[in-house]
This record gives structure tokens, sequence and C-alpha cells, in this order.
């Protein structure tokens, strides 16, 4: 199967394993309350932004654009942008049942935004065979949320002291600040907003 693969593939899977391994640190995280595990996430998840962003372009230089690498890009944009951060949010703190609601939420977006792109891209791209916009955020926009976690992590602010604090419920938690979870995964779904593709 290896010989199918084109070289922006390979950058592909190297997305795809940089978020795994953005994964894998969450949970040393978990284990070790370590911030530099939150860092190092972090920064697989940036690893897997340029992995993503190169894949593209090397696709369009070298021509060498296949429905393989478009599914390819999917499954690995799902773990590194969706996964990824949703694992990390769960690991700095947000732990509550309405938390992880809003995190099953914020994936469950992302894996649908990407299914419509892959559907719809044809049809999209007209006769000019290039899609001009995005239809909702594009999933490696959460790399922002990414950002943001590496922030707390560093001002000392995760775990019990995340901003915004905790509210109960009904009989469970949630940390507002998980909203912004949900309203990254709603904006990636939503139809009305169009972003111009470079």
């Amino acid at each position: 199967m290896i010989r199918d693969f084109h070289l922006a593939d390979f950058f592909t899977l190297a997305n795809g394993c940089s978020g795994t391994g953005a994964i894998f640190l969450a949970m040393d995280h978990v284990r070790e309350a370590s911030a530099d595990k939150v860092y190092a996430a972090g920064l697989l998840v940036v690893a897997a932004l340029v992995f993503d962003v190169l894949d593209g372009r090397i696709a369009r230089w070298r021509h060498d654009t296949s429905p393989l690498g478009r599914e390819l890009d999917s499954l690995a944009d799902v773990i590194s942008f969706g996964v990824a951060p949703a694992c990390l949010a769960y690991a700095v703190g947000m732990t509550g049942v309405w938390d992880a609601l809003a995190l099953l939420y914020f994936v469950a977006c992302g894996i649908s935004r990407l299914a419509r792109y892959n559907v719809t891209a044809e049809t999209l791209a007209g006769a000019r065979g290039k899609v001009t916009y995005f239809e909702g955020v594009p999933i490696p926009s959460s790399t922002v949320l990414v950002l943001l976690l590496g922030l707390l992590a560093w001002l000392g602010r995760i775990g019990p002291a995340l901003p915004l604090g905790v509210i109960r419920l009904g009989p469970f938690h949630l940390h507002p600040l998980v909203l912004l979870f949900a309203l990254s995964g709603s904006l990636m779904i939503s139809k009305t907003l169009r972003i111009p593709k470079p």
C-alpha cells in the first residue's frame, strides 16, 4: 500500500502521528501533572498544523492530489485538531460530565465538518477544479485553543485554577471555559460562514 502513497501523503501521516503524540502527552500530564507535557503536546499540535499546510502545498506543487490523499488528510485532521485538543482540555482539568459532553460535541463537529467537505469538495470546486472557500471554520483553527491551553499552563491556571472556575448544573459540574470548544465546534459546522480558501 505504501507504494500507492504520494510524497504529500507522508506529510499527512506526519500530521496524524504528531496529533497522536499530543494525545500521549496529554495522558502523561494526567499521570504526572507536569506543565511541560502540556507545552510539548501543544508543540506537537503546532507541528501537525505545519505538516497539514505542507501536505496541501506539496500535493498542488506536484499535481499529486488523489481521493486517497483527501481521505488521509481528513483522518489525520480529526486526530490532530479534533481528538488531541479535546484530550488536552480534559487533561488540564475540564473533566466534569458537562465538560466531557461539550468536548465530545466539539469532536463530533470536527468529524462532521470534514465529512461534509469530502462529500462536497468536487461540487464546490466547480469548473475551475479548485475549492475557493470553506463552509464553516476549518478544523485546524482549533490550534488556537491548544495554544490557549499552553498559555494557561504557563500561567499556572490549569486544574483547579482554570479561569472562570466551575459551576454546578444539576448533578454535574461545568467549567465555563469548555464553552470555547463548543463554540469552535459550532463554527466548524456552520453552513452560512464562508472562509476564503488560500
